[in-house]
């Protein structure tokens, strides 16, 4: 066999995921596209159908990257996400493959693959048939957005390239994916080992006329609709080398732009007119989707870093509350109300999801209840963000309708997500001016209002010490409130039980009451154990700058279990009580508190007046 020459007027780059079990053939598949391109020699080929990839870039990428030469090979692996990045080029188009490793945790790779891919290309081993793994992979890609799916049915030199095994295969496939958002799906017989259908010809398929697996990627459309698209560009950087300048940066999502256009913020539609173009080669007339450049505006308007520049006629969504498929990565649950960050373009902000509307089972794709997702698992969520961002459909632009999801405390991807639409509650909903304002109560009442926080251990003294606090202020004519664990558990969170994610609503609850009282010019103390620094994280946020105090009870755990005035240490030790701080659920001491108050030894009586001290020395308390 001769290796074709490929003729298409289609030149923009595809970007595609192989997914398949670990002997489906992936890595097998990849080396024959790359040899069959003239990218790696024959013994490469042979060293990467004997060992899997995923082992051969952990072993040796540098060497692998370099002996190949014009093969570009980037590995993503950080405590979630499992993923490789390759480049290859034929004389008409530059491809990149994103291949998702493993196999135990297929939906947390594909996730960190499927957003930065226009097809999939799911492999299933003839000699096997459809298994169930197969299924669970189209779903999962199905959930995440591809619309684009190529069946490649590989080793077909093991069932002697039988039709009938392929017809049935592709019937079995076709039947369970009828129900899936699949736009296309073109099945391809191949060998991938032998070579058959992958870049040439196969002749022991006669019965097959259809194209072979690279002429498949010729054809297929990549970032063209992006370029028909309206035109979205995230501001990754704000240049003002003078005053007669506003230049901004960054990468062109979808559509494009010309000298003389308009273009607006999606924020505040603010628009103006593009006063010229600049790319790494110099000034240009348009600029495309993919491509890096710098806007210069005639006007002087409001842009920012994270700002979204659009089309001022098809402007993007703008909202603070989103639904979403969300697909969990992180070993530590999902908790609905604790607050995370939130990645989309350029924009990162606070974020949380306000309701887990159900999972997905991504075997079946049946709605199941709950309330957390665990590792791999795939869940319909509202979305509330601290403050309003831009956003298209994922259906409509994958860049600007996908998102990450990062820990707020460790930095680290948690979840990936992609926008099915903006709330419209979220639009409807605003703030009602008020004549009488925080800062008027409090001038009224004579104080500073703040909350002061007390957290802790079950029987560190938490509440024995606010209370004593409190009727210290109180008799010097302040205005209090405590809000405390036990006495808040009867009422506001009456419905509330205490698994994590109940103590995380739980929290949320309080630290929202706590400001609607500094609202009212009160000095609130609220006395909870509140075990997780994300959610005291979350109550600090809420408040204003340097009206939030953290008292950390510093109460070693055995001196509390000595104590134990309610009993409960005891029925936790005896298994009587469930998911019990410091017994069977943890308790994370602050790290960075603005008050520590060791209890052991010392009366609550004086603990009490050093808080007192503090306040006076703070000019808290005038």
């Amino acid at each position: 066999m001769t290796k074709p020459v490929l003729i298409t007027g289609n030149n923009t780059p595809l970007r595609f995921l192989t997914c398949g079990g670990n002997s489906s053939g992936k890595s097998t598949l990849i080396g024959r596209l790359l040899y069959d391109t003239n990218l790696i020699s024959k013994a490469q080929l042979a060293a990467l159908a004997d060992e899997p990839l995923k082992d051969k870039i952990r072993a040796d990428e540098l060497n692998f990257a370099q002996a190949v030469g014009t093969l570009d090979v980037q590995h993503e692996l950080n405590s979630s996400i499992d993923v490789a990045y390759r480049t290859f080029s034929t004389s008409n188009r530059k491809f990149f493959v994103v291949d998702a490793l493993g196999d135990e945790q297929d939906a947390i790779n594909i996730g960190g693959g499927a957003s930065h891919s226009e097809l999939a290309v799911i492999l299933v081993d003839a000699s096997e048939g459809l298994l169930v793994q197969t299924r669970r992979l189209a779903n999962i890609a199905s959930l995440l957005g591809i619309r684009n799916v190529v069946l490649a049915i590989n080793k077909m030199d093991l069932v002697e390239y039988s039709q009938e095994v392929f017809e049935t295969i592709c019937k079995d496939f076709s039947d369970f994916a009828a129900h899936l958002k699949f736009k296309h799906l073109v099945p391809i017989p191949l060998s991938a080992r032998k070579g058959d259908n992958v870049v040439m010809k196969s002749g022991a398929m006669p019965w097959y006329d259809g194209p072979t697996l690279l002429e498949h990627f010729e054809t297929v459309d990549g970032e063209t609709n992006l370029v028909s698209a309206p035109f979205r560009m995230p501001v990754h950087s704000v240049n003002r080398p003078n005053s007669d300048v506003h230049a901004y940066s960054g990468t062109v999502l979808s559509g494009k732009i010309a000298q003389g256009e308009t273009a607006a913020i999606a924020r505040s539609g603010q628009a103006s007119r593009v006063k010229s173009l600049c790319d790494s080669s110099g000034e240009v007339k348009e600029a495309r989707a993919g491509q890096f450049v710098t806007i210069a505006l005639d006007d002087e308007i409001e842009v920012t870093k994270g700002d979204v520049l659009v089309d001022p006629k098809a402007r993007p969504e703008y909202s603070d509350q989103f639904a979403a498929h969300l697909l969990w990565v992180s070993d530590e649950e999902l908790l609905p109300h604790r607050q995370y960050q939130i990645k989309i373009g350029a924009q990162t902000v606070p974020a949380h999801v306000s309701q887990l509307k159900h999972r997905v089972d991504v075997g079946s794709l049946e709605h199941l209840a709950a309330r957390t997702l665990q590792r791999g698992e795939v869940g319909y969520c509202n979305f509330s963000t601290a403050e309003p961002i831009a956003f298209d459909a994922y259906s409509e632009n994958r860049d600007m309708g996908g998102f990450s999801v990062i820990d707020g405390v460790t930095k680290i991807t948690v979840g990936v997500g992609i926008i099915e639409f903006g709330l419209r509650r979220a639009t409807n909903v605003h703030w009602q001016a008020l004549d009488v304002n925080a800062e008027a109560r409090a001038e009224l009442k004579h104080q500073k209002p703040c909350i002061l926080w007390f957290t802790g251990l079950s029987g560190s003294g938490k509440s024995t010490i606010a209370n004593l606090v409190e009727r210290r202020l109180f008799a010097q004519g302040r205005h209090t409130y405590i809000l405390d664990g036990d006495n808040v558990r009867h009422g506001l969170s009456q419905d509330l039980g205490f698994t994590d994610a109940d103590r995380v609503e739980n929290i949320r609850r309080v630290a929202e009451a706590a400001n609607l009282f500094v609202d009212a010019g009160l000095i609130v103390l609220a006395s909870f154990i509140s075990p997780f620094r994300s959610e005291r994280q979350l109550a600090r946020d809420l408040a204003k700058e340097g009206a939030f105090i953290e008292i950390f009870v510093d109460t070693p755990i055995d001196v509390c279990i000595t104590r134990d005035p309610k009993g409960l240490y005891k029925r936790a030790q005896a298994g009587e009580i469930k998911n019990f701080t410091g017994i069977d659920s943890p308790y994370e001491p602050p790290e960075n508190p603005e008050l520590v108050l060791k209890t052991e030894g010392v009366s609550p009586e004086d603990v009490a007046e050093r808080v007192a001290k503090y306040l006076s020395e703070k000019g808290l308390v005038p």
